[in-house]
């Protein structure tokens, strides 16, 4: 594994290099929705490139209401994982591999794409309590393509529940980026972690997860068969620097 480099200070940047800051980023007043489902074995494989490994048949539908971000103020977000390995001779990497996401900031798109290769795309993300239940949408091109509830605060339980199903703390991401030639640049697998983990309470109920078919943003693509448990947490975290944990460029040889 090789760590990401910090910036280098003597390389030049523009007036509009502040688009896109640098680590760390504390995100404070953080609501999350955390919906898993079941859907099928044979799909999640198609979408999980080696050499990961897919791990199952459940995905983590994650929505977030974050209102204090360091650069970037308010802003929503949906992450959608499933779980996924990376081999290796010092011991396997098990995480949630984004399949899709969305967030609600120009500056949050271009940061999660061209720092961590995340598949990031803009749409309206709401998180609210309607009367007695927390409602999660997502919608992209007018159509809500994702849709989670969960019964609202009413069985609270300890943080570690949340990665019973899969350990989704560590985020693995396929990075593309191509020179201007068209030619491929970079193109990896990267993973990083949430740093500073504090989570102020954390509930449990049954939930429900809605997609609806869009081309724009194929989360479709995971059919749910089978809704389990869902979560509603408060948190507070650091984002900082990644990992690149394999290269498809690297010579070989």
């Amino acid at each position: 594994m090789t760590p990401v480099p910090s910036p280098t200070p003597d390389l030049p940047t523009g007036p509009e290099a502040p688009l896109v800051p640098p680590f760390p980023i504390r995100f404070r007043d953080v609501q999350i929705l955390t919906a898993f489902y079941r859907t099928e074995a044979s799909v999640v494989e198609r979408l999980v490139p080696a050499p990961l490994r897919a791990q199952g048949d459940v995905v983590a539908v994650h929505i977030y209401k974050m209102g204090d971000v360091d650069h970037f103020g308010a802003l929503n977000e949906c992450n959608v994982m499933v779980a996924a390995e990376l081999p290796r001779p010092s011991g396997d990497l098990v995480g949630g591999f984004t399949v899709a996401q969305f967030i609600t900031s120009d500056g949050g798109l271009a940061h999660g794409r061209e720092v961590h290769g995340q598949p990031k795309k803009l749409a309206r993300i709401t998180l609210a309590a309607h009367e007695d239940l927390l409602v999660g949408r997502v919608e992209r091109n007018g159509i809500d393509v994702l849709t989670a509830t969960l019964p609202y605060k009413q069985r609270a339980v300890e943080p570690v529940s949340l990665t019973e199903r899969f350990d989704f703390r560590l985020n693995l991401n396929l990075k593309i980026v191509r020179h201007i030639d068209g030619q491929p640049a970079i193109w990896q697998i990267t993973g990083r972690r949430l740093t500073e983990i504090d989570v102020l309470e954390c509930w449990r109920g049954d939930c429900t997860v809605e997609l609806r078919a869009n081309a724009q943003a194929p989360v479709w693509r995971l059919p749910v068969i089978e809704p389990l448990e869902g979560y509603f947490w408060r948190a507070e975290f650091t984002l900082v620097a990644g990992e690149q944990l394999h290269d498809y460029l690297a010579p070989t040889g």
